[in-house]
């Protein structure tokens, strides 16, 4: 009997102990998430016990704050995408969800503060989130798109920083539940939009890259074959692989690396592609971070598609140099090719990308975490990073680009116009400044809008001349 106790005993010790354990697990390391969860019934009335913190740019202008118990957004559907909007009916996108603990002051950081608050009665209150968004950049950039479809990304290719996020056709957040029909809100309408405004083009878009994804393919070109740097090919005006004929945009003659970027000579890219192969050209996709997620593991602070291109084993020689021009089935985001350019910029890493800055306390200002920035990927030496960016400054001062010349400024970019089955070549462009010491790096893209050179390359020089002027 005694035996059948004792056993008995343990048992329930047993039970008890993984229980105690499990609900320590839910409370102290779930807690946070189920709490902020758009599924957790009870977080309304979280929300309305607890003033909301304040979103802030790098610059202290407001992007988002609490008005008489109402959510306003200062900068509209100038940064809707990036920042969010947070609505009982339709939830919370953007940093208004990624940082919705921080912003409640529930997060796991604390967690020993909102205990001392709940034991002394005091009001718990969220905290502010600094994020890295230049709010006058972004402004810009979504005034320059205007009412044409594309995207605007800048960022700091030292320190991975996000300047913009700009993405047209837009919305304004403070109208989304106001009723337009009996049947429809505003909401409603933008989900049944065929321009697709709720979608972040700027992450999520994909796109053929066209001539700006030559400096991928360049760069795998002088990492397997250094030797790319100083050879030459006489251009003829059109390259035929196994009766696929890829046309040039002109007869180039004598082309070297410098005057190919250039000039964006796709014979010179396409014989490289040719030569690197295929698994080399997906190697130095992959290595450029084009197929990947920056955000993947960690804390998505915007949503963003991978980019995509045709599996090495199943690339024909057409593919290849299809592939190696930025055509083909090779799609990415402007996001990525910012990534690339920064990666020129930075003598060959890139810096992950982020947009939080810092938290802190709504009153005092009291650090409660701080983004430490991180090497991301290293997919080109210094020596090739040099190389290709000489030629992209090349391409400002006398090749394609030359519309994204800033007087007294020494300005890298790249031109692409990307051939689509829908309709008008996509305008590209992808560029850094200055030369000698990158600190903003741009990609721009308008749907449809033809040359890179003549609708891309003059928005991304205003961006950039614009940060540079004040100081980025």
């Amino acid at each position: 009997m005694d035996k059948t106790i004792r056993r008995l005993c343990r048992f329930f010790i047993v039970i008890f102990t993984v229980l105690a354990l499990y609900l320590g697990y839910v409370n102290l390391y779930l807690g946070p998430s189920l709490a902020t969860s758009p599924y957790n019934r009870r977080l309304a009335a979280i929300e309305e016990k607890i003033p909301r913190g304040t979103i802030y740019d790098r610059n202290g202008e407001i992007l988002a704050e609490t008005k008489s118990q109402k959510r306003i957004y200062p900068l509209g559907e100038d940064a809707v995408h990036v920042v969010g909007f947070l609505s009982r009916r339709y939830g919370r996108t953007g940093l208004e969800r990624v940082y919705d603990q921080y912003l409640l002051g529930i997060s796991r950081e604390n967690e020993l503060q909102s205990f001392i608050n709940k034991a002394l009665g005091r009001v718990q209150k969220g905290h502010d989130v600094v994020v890295t968004l230049d709010a006058a950049l972004q402004k810009k950039a979504a005034e320059m798109l205007g009412n044409r479809k594309g995207a605007v990304v800048a960022l700091d290719p030292r320190t991975g920083e996000i300047l913009v996020l700009a993405s047209s056709p837009s919305f304004n957040p403070e109208s989304l539940e106001e009723n337009v029909s009996v049947e429809n809100t505003r909401y409603d309408l933008l989900l049944k939009d065929e321009d697709s405004p709720l979608v972040n083009r700027a992450t999520q878009g994909a796109y053929p890259p066209g001539s700006t994804f030559k400096l991928v393919t360049g760069g795998g070109m002088l990492t397997w074959n250094p030797s790319t740097s100083y050879r030459s090919i006489d251009c003829k005006g059109e390259i035929t692989v196994e009766g696929f004929t890829l046309p040039d945009i002109a007869v180039h003659g004598r082309t070297d690396f410098d005057r190919a970027i250039a000039l964006s000579c796709n014979t010179f890219f396409a014989r490289g592609g040719l030569e690197l192969g295929p698994d080399k050209l997906y190697k130095a996709a992959e290595a450029f971070g084009v197929t990947k997620n920056p955000w993947e593991g960690k804390t998505q602070e915007v949503p963003c598609r991978a980019g995509t291109l045709t599996p090495p084993e199943k690339m024909t020689k057409a593919q290849i140099v299809s592939t190696a021009i930025g055509q083909g089935e090779l799609l990415v985001s402007p996001l990525h090719m910012a990534l690339v350019a920064a990666a020129v910029a930075n003598d060959g890493k890139i810096m992950k990308p982020h947009l939080l800055d810092r938290v802190q306390t709504q009153d005092e200002g009291r650090i409660i975490t701080k983004y430490t920035p991180q090497v991301w990927l290293e997919p080109l030496g210094q020596t090739a990073a040099r190389k290709i960016k000489r030629a992209m400054q090349e391409a400002v001062e006398n090749g394609t680009a030359v519309r994204a010349a800033i007087p007294g400024i020494t300005v890298a970019g790249k031109t692409g116009s990307a051939q689509n089955p829908s309709g008008d070549p996509h305008a590209w462009f992808v560029g850094f400044a200055p030369v000698e010491e990158p600190k903003i790096a741009v990609a721009v893209i308008i749907e449809n809008g033809g040359a890179g050179g003549r609708a891309a390359a003059p928005i991304a020089r205003e961006i950039m001349r614009m940060a540079l002027k004040f100081g980025q």
